[in-house]
């Protein structure tokens, strides 16, 4: 058996749920829907009508159809039977059966139809395993969700406990006649003001720096000349500023001699 498409459709032919299990266009698949309802005899008992391609086996699902699209030469009894598979598994995801429900579950449907046919053959599962492969329990997700549930419920428990904590400080700071701390929301850009209180300040002394006296210089006799244009007196150390004021006619004392002499 190779089954072409299973779908869901309207007495008009119209798709409102589609599974192609081969490589088959959108507007191929809506051709032969649409064809469908041509093709139906009333007068006969039959449930599947043949074309020169292609043969539908169907099933009435109230005033929807259940069809699957399959080759001429396949297995007709091995069809029926796939069909009803395919009936009773729509009832188990939609509560009534009409295009609205059909509509709002058909992804369930779509991974339900692909757990009874792969590639175009028939797997061999039943209506339980079919909704057991479905829901994709599993006992880790399980345990993993529980533990980040019990996380949230502490983390919650931990911020109520703070909050209380900072409002009884509060209002003990209150009771004493001092004002505590105000913390600020993240709602200010994340800052957290600080109630004014009194600031201590201390101006910063600078050290006062010692007045440097110079240390007199003292000089020997030995080192005093007098100078031979203009008779002043002049130190060998500061000979040569001497002799150039004398030679200006300006007799020059050096600031040496401003010192205590020596002997």
């Amino acid at each position: 058996m190779v089954l072409l498409a299973a779908a869901v459709c309207t007495k008009a032919g119209k798709a409102i749920v589609s599974r192609q299990f081969v490589e088959m266009t959108r507007t191929r698949i809506e051709g032969l829907l649409a064809a469908f309802p041509k093709l139906m005899n009333t007068g006969k008992q039959h449930t599947f009508v043949e074309t020169d391609s292609v043969r539908y086996v169907y099933q009435p699902l109230e005033k929807l159809y259940m069809v699957l699209i399959t080759t001429k030469n396949s297995n007709i009894l091995e069809d029926l039977e796939t069909l009803r598979l395919f009936s009773r598994v729509i009832p188990e995801y939609c509560r009534v059966l009409e295009e609205s429900e059909i509509s709002e579950h058909c992804f369930d449907l779509i991974f339900a139809f692909d757990e009874i046919v792969a590639l175009g053959y028939r797997e061999n599962v039943n209506l339980a395993q079919i909704r057991t492969f479905t829901e994709m329990d599993s006992h880790e997700e399980k345990v993993f969700r529980a533990v980040r549930e019990t996380q949230e419920r502490e983390a919650k428990a931990e911020m109520r406990r703070k909050a209380k904590e900072l409002q009884q400080a509060r209002r003990d700071a209150e009771r004493s006649g001092k004002k505590g701390p105000a913390f600020g929301g993240f709602g200010s850009g994340g800052m957290t003001s600080i109630s004014s209180g009194s600031i201590i300040t201390e101006s910063i002394v600078e050290p006062e720096k010692p007045k440097i006296t110079p240390t007199p210089v003292r000089y020997t006799k030995s080192e005093i000349h007098t100078c031979s244009r203009c008779s002043s007196l002049f130190c060998s150390a500061a000979g040569l500023l001497s002799r150039q004021a004398c030679l200006f006619g300006k007799p020059f004392l050096s600031p040496p001699f401003q010192t205590k002499w020596t002997k």
